[in-house]
């Protein structure tokens, strides 16, 4: 339990700039695995199982994850270039 407590030390005293670069982040890897279930659905969707495919707006999720993970990025992206 010490070691996850360690993990979450440079979160928890992490500037707001810091934590919005984190979320934009987080929000890209989603974005990405949206588009890669996209890609399987479309997949799918070419072998005739249309049955099995199911409705989740792939493409509007990544769109919008992608919009704001990259607006949250580029609002902290002077913040955490000038701490380097």
């Amino acid at each position: 339990m010490g070691a996850a407590m360690e993990f979450m030390n440079p979160l928890t005293f992490a500037s707001d700039a810091a934590l919005m670069a984190v979320a934009g982040g987080m929000c890209w890897v989603l974005a990405a695995v949206c588009l890669l279930m996209d890609r399987r659905r479309e997949r799918l969707r070419s072998v005739d199982r249309l049955e099995r495919v199911g409705f989740v707006p792939w493409t509007g999720l990544f769109l919008g994850l992608a919009i704001i993970g990259g607006g949250c990025l580029a609002m902290s992206l002077p913040v955490v270039l000038g701490n380097l």
